[in-house]
């Protein structure tokens, strides 16, 4: 790390010096900064497990915003160049838009971006537009209310939903992008009707294969449904044509209906791993390093953070951290022996 003349952070002199065993650099940064959510999913966080008395994180164990924005420009320096703000339901975090101002001040970050499940969202959509926000993901799985109830867990809110993509599109958190997780057998059967409600509305949709992401939403194989299932029979509704990759680490393989009326997307994290290309990074709320969606472990920088280690400190760590990453887990699914499943931190934890 060096610095200028004032003592302010400037890049490393070695631009790409964050790369993995893999060649892969360190490119994006999803940072969580709310272990708790508003709802249950049952793929995320079922309510059997996370129950009124589940300990989350305490508000002293969590990452202040000073720590996550001293944390976001060290990892800038690295070569990260957007940053996504995660949860659990980062709506739920006070003071979230003061955040965001921060965050989109630091010279470097070309992209900040934002995932929620959208209940929240009308009311604080033009406030975190006004402080930075560029872009917005919302997670919504279908528009039938007894199926919005059974993914959420039992809880209400379509509309409230809704309310918060028309309110993030007029705040101009555009392109506003909608995240379909799709199981065999409970939402499978909505995805046209999903694809006819946003066909010409700006927004862009995308369909991701049911991942074995954590420990405890009962992963099965035979509830995924392939994209290239999901592709061809949209396609025979609404014909598309493929849409050349932006940016190396796309994880979502893109289309455009043909008719001009807009664009749609399949991540294929099953059926077709990306993990060859993955920029991605996970900075936990209580500030834990995870290389990987699927980590087993991360590393620690809240701990010598607090006890005062120095910035060239910090990013010895780090750089070392990403320099021995070698994940490839959606590649490779169960260990070598193919015995047990790996063990996973759990998604709500360190953001999807």
């Amino acid at each position: 790390m060096q610095h200028d003349e004032s003592g302010k952070l400037t890049a490393l002199s070695a631009p790409h010096a964050a790369t993995d065993t893999r060649g892969r650099p360190l490119a994006d940064l999803r940072i969580s900064i709310m272990d708790r959510c508003n709802f249950r999913c049952p793929y995320c966080m079922p309510r059997e497990k996370f129950g009124e008395h589940y300990r989350f994180l305490s508000s002293a164990e969590r990452l202040s915003f000073e720590e996550i924005t001293h944390l976001a420009r060290l990892f800038v320096s690295l070569g990260v160049r957007k940053l996504r703000l995660t949860g659990g339901e980062p709506l739920l975090r006070s003071g979230l838009a003061d955040l965001v101002g921060e965050l989109s001040s630091i010279d470097g970050v070309e992209d900040l971006a934002l995932t929620t499940n959208g209940v929240l969202l009308a009311q604080h959509a033009a406030e975190l537009a006004a402080n930075g926000l560029r872009r917005v993901t919302v997670s919504l799985d279908t528009l039938d209310h007894e199926t919005f109830r059974r993914m959420s867990g039992g809880y209400d809110g379509l509309e409230r939903v809704q309310d918060g993509i028309r309110a993030a599109i007029e705040a101009g958190l555009s392109p506003v992008k909608i995240n379909t997780v799709v199981q065999r057998g409970i939402n499978d059967s909505q995805v046209i009707e999903l694809a006819r409600h946003f066909r010409g509305t700006g927004v862009i949709l995308r369909f991701i294969e049911y991942m074995d992401v954590g420990n405890r939403n009962h992963w099965d194989a035979g509830r995924v449904v392939p994209s290239r299932e999901l592709r061809d029979a949209i396609a025979a509704v609404y014909p598309l044509d493929p849409v050349v990759g932006a940016y190396r680490g796309e994880v979502a393989e893109r289309y455009r209906y043909r008719d001009g009326t807009g664009e749609i997307g399949f991540i294929s994290s099953v059926s077709q791993p990306f993990c060859g290309h993955c920029t991605r990074a996970r900075l936990s709320s209580d500030g834990v390093f995870y290389t990987c969606l699927f980590a087993e472990r991360g590393t620690d920088l809240r701990g010598p953070l607090r006890a005062g280690a120095n910035d060239d400190d910090l990013l010895a760590l780090m750089l070392r951290t990403w320099r021995q990453r070698d994940d490839r887990y959606s590649e490779l699914r169960r260990k070598p022996d193919g015995a047990q499943p790996l063990r996973k931190i759990e998604m709500y934890y360190i953001g999807g």
